[in-house]
C-alpha cells in the first residue's frame, strides 16, 4: 500500500526539521544530564523553590532520587513533548493539506495511484519522522548517561519511558494527520492541527501548577503520560499509554477514510 517513490521524496522532504530538532534535543539532553550532580542540583532546586508554580508547569520538580528521576523531572515535562510535537505540527501539515492548497494533489491523484496508496504513504512518512525522533532522542540519553555517570541509568526503565513518549507524539501526530486530510487550506489545517495539541498541553500545565486548576487535567491527553508511573511500573500509567496507541490508530485510520472520499476540487 506504499508507494515507494512518494516515500523516498517525503522522507528527504524530513530531513531538515529531523536535523533542526535533533540537534536541538541533542544540545538539551546533553546540558540537563551533566548537570546531574549534588550542586548543579542544588541551583535547579532552588529555582524550583523560587518559582514553584511556573516550574511545576512545565513538569520540573525537585529532589530527583535517581538519575531517570532526574530527567523525567527536567527533560519530560517540556523539552521532548514540545519539539517533537512541534516536527508532527509542521511535517502533518505538509503531507496532505499543503499539496491541495497549493494544486499540487493534481500530479499525485493524476498518477496511477490510489488515493488510499497515497494517504497511507504520507501518514508512513510523518510515523517514520516520529519514530525516528524519539529513537535518537533515547540514543543520545544513551550516551550522555552512560558516558557521564555509567551504569546509574536504569535502561529498561527508560525504553519503557520512551516506549510511552513515541504512543504520545503518535497520537499528537495523528491529530496533526487527521487535519491534513479534513481541510484543504493550510490555515484551518494548522489552526486544527496545531491548536489541539497547544491547547490540551496548556491545560496540563495548568493541572501542575497548583491544586486550584488540577480539574484541568481531565480535560487534556497529556495526562495520559505519565513518566513517573511508567518507570514505577504503575498498572494506570502502562494502560495510559496503550490508550494513546489505540486512540493514534483511530485518527491515523479516520485521516486515511477522510482523504479517500475528499472532494479535492481538482
Amino acid at each position: 500500500m506504499i508507494n515507494t517513490a512518494l516515500y523516498k521524496r517525503e522522507m528527504k522532504g524530513s530531513i531538515k526539521l529531523l536535523i533542526i530538532f535533533g540537534a536541538v534535543i541533542t544540545m538539551y539532553v546533553s546540558i540537563i544530564i551533566t548537570m546531574y550532580d549534588p550542586q548543579m542540583m542544588k541551583m535547579l532546586d532552588g529555582f524550583v523553590e523560587a518559582m514553584p508554580e511556573l516550574m511545576a508547569a512545565v513538569g520540573m520538580k525537585t529532589s530527583a532520587a535517581s538519575l531517570l528521576g532526574f530527567m523525567v523531572s527536567y527533560l519530560y515535562g517540556f523539552i521532548l513533548l514540545i519539539f517533537p510535537m512541534l516536527f508532527c505540527i509542521l511535517r502533518g501539515n505538509a503531507l496532505i493539506a499543503k499539496y491541495v492548497d497549493k494544486g499540487s494533489m493534481v500530479s499525485l491523484t493524476a498518477a496511477p495511484i490510489k488515493r488510499r496508496t497515497i494517504a497511507f504513504t504520507q501518514m508512513n512518512v510523518l510515523v517514520s519522522g516520529i519514530i525516528l525522533l524519539v529513537f535518537y532522542s533515547t540514543i543520545v540519553e544513551l550516551i550522555c548517561a552512560g558516558s557521564s555517570f555509567q551504569g546509574e541509568l536504569d535502561i529498561t526503565a527508560l525504553l519503557i519511558l520512551n516506549g510511552g513518549l513515541l504512543c504520545l507524539h503518535l497520537f499528537i501526530g495523528g491529530i496533526c494527520f487527521l487535519s491534513s486530510c479534513i481541510f484543504s487550506d493550510t490555515r484551518y489545517s494548522v489552526a486544527l492541527g496545531a491548536g489541539i495539541p497547544a491547547l490540551m498541553y496548556v491545560l496540563q500545565m495548568l493541572a501542575n501548577a497548583g491544586e486550584k486548576a488540577e480539574w484541568a487535567k481531565y480535560f487534556t491527553f497529556f495526562t495520559l503520560f505519565h513518566p513517573e508511573g511508567l518507570i514505577a511500573g504503575e498498572n494506570s500509567a502502562i494502560a495510559g499509554i496503550f490508550i494513546l496507541l489505540a486512540g493514534a490508530v483511530i485518527l491515523y485510520a479516520a485521516g486515511i477514510m477522510v482523504f479517500e472520499r475528499k472532494d479535492l476540487s481538482i
